[in-house]
């Protein structure tokens, strides 16, 4: 039996790079109703898009998609979801899966993934996923997050450095990892369950996380559990430059 699970899409119009983004037009819809459509297609309990912008409000509503305007104030899109759960009434034990506004190409089955990963375990309140790297370059890419997991795929930590860090591999300049275990790339999707969203929102900032300028470490700061679910590959990237809006618009043509 599938576990039960809500999608909560949080959209912002206020962008710098691309204003207006959950707006913006592919293929003769607003980018906010293909991701709908996605988050539709992995067979949730519901979909409910969060927003504070009457005119995303608006246009999700003629969609005939469920829609809750939220505070102005939130730091962060889990923040807002945490607001949605409370204004929904959603039971403590209840999964809801943090899907961006700005993913059109996000595969549903991901969205499952991660939802049926949280669901069939006990140790964490949160769950995200990861893929291997096969390409060298990418373990030095500060844009790619980095992720290491203990025996049983919990996170021990995410960061924008190469990590581990192969001392024999690395000492010397162009040296390439030696294959002894993977590298892992994190993808900023996460499950969560209602409790640990309500704990979350009562936690400060972390020096840790403001170091590496990643949320999530604000969790293993607090001593709490991550689960990470491995997939075969990294989802197409999302919409953040009027190039990826052309690349988006091309393959959704």
């Amino acid at each position: 039996m599938k576990p039960g699970f809500k999608v909560v899409i949080p959209a912002r119009y206020g962008s710098t790079r691309l204003p207006g983004k959950p707006l913006l037009p592919i293929a003769g819809k607003p980018m906010i109703a293909h991701v709908c459509e996605r988050a539709q297609e992995a067979e949730p309990d519901a979909v409910v898009v969060a927003t504070d912008d009457d005119r995303i409000f608006q246009a999700v509503s003629d969609l005939g998609i469920q829609v809750v305007m939220t505070r102005p104030d939130h730091a962060s899109g889990t923040e807002r979801i945490a607001e949605v759960a409370e204004l929904c009434g959603w039971s403590e034990n209840d999964i809801i899966v943090n899907l961006q506004g700005d993913e059109p190409l996000i595969p549903p089955a991901a969205i499952r993934e991660v939802a049926t990963a949280l669901a069939c375990q006990t140790q964490a309140g949160i769950a995200t996923l990861a893929a291997e790297i096969n390409e060298p370059e990418e373990i030095f890419n500060a844009n790619a997050v980095k992720v290491v997991l203990d025996k049983d795929g919990y996170a021990l930590y995410f960061s924008r450095a190469p990590i581990p860090w192969e001392r024999g591999a690395f000492s010397q300049a162009g040296g390439k990892p030696s294959g002894a275990m993977p590298y892992l790339r994190h993808i900023g999707m996460y499950a969560y369950t209602v409790n640990f969203l309500n704990r979350y929102c009562q936690w400060v900032p972390s020096v840790l996380e403001s170091v590496e300028a990643l949320e999530q470490l604000r969790i293993l700061w607090h001593g709490e559990a991550i689960l990470v679910k491995i997939v075969d590959e990294i989802p197409a990237a999302g919409v953040d430059t009027l190039e990826d809006l052309q690349r988006v618009q091309r393959l959704l043509r």
